[in-house]
């Protein structure tokens, strides 16, 4: 089984619709904590809902964490994994990589470096967009990057703008509003 924006999107359109249609003004930001120690705070504009699934990365299940929302006609959603060490974080984030190209296929992709402060330099900050006239597919906006942790962990990161949000600017907040310690 593998993670992809749109089965995130599934998880948390359920419980957060009411919610989405109930928050005023439509992008009310809140920081909330990623991950087990908040090594990651995310720049949410509303209330997550909160999943863990396995998603298979190379040979292995691996558990990811997810949290995510919708607001503005958009799905918010980072999604949080640790590897034991950089090899293996290279090593999942190519094939996490990999999945979402194939994910959106059919789409035009365009990929860049990205800056994301105190992010690990391996493996590399990277944004993904996705856009075009695929039927069921809306356009997406990714980002991955990892964070070393003292004990020689890595913690990888992937957030997610899937849609188009009504806010010109609700994806570049989102994505800017991602913080290291």
């Amino acid at each position: 089984m593998t993670f992809v924006p749109s089965r995130c999107a599934v998880l948390v359109v359920g419980a957060t619709a009411f919610m989405a249609a109930a928050c005023s003004p439509t992008f009310n930001w809140r920081e909330v904590p990623i991950g087990g120690d908040a090594e990651l705070v995310a720049l949410l504009p509303c209330k997550p809902d909160r999943a863990e699934r396995s998603l298979q990365l190379g040979s292995q299940p691996v558990a990811v964490r997810m949290i995510g929302c919708q607001a503005g006609g958009a799905t918010f959603a980072v999604a949080q994994a640790g590897a034991s060490d950089t090899a293996q974080a290279q090593g999942w984030v190519a094939a996490w990589q990999g999945q979402a190209r194939a994910q959106w296929a059919g789409l035009h992709i365009e990929e860049q470096p990205a800056t994301v402060p105190r992010a690990a330099p391996v493996p590399a900050p990277l944004k993904l967009s996705a856009s075009g006239q695929a039927e069921e597919k809306p356009p997406v906006r990714q980002l991955w990057f990892a964070h070393q942790q003292r004990n020689g962990t890595v913690s990888l990161y992937q957030a997610t703008v899937l849609g188009t949000p009504s806010a010109p600017d609700a994806a570049q907040t989102f994505f800017e509003g991602m913080r290291l310690p």
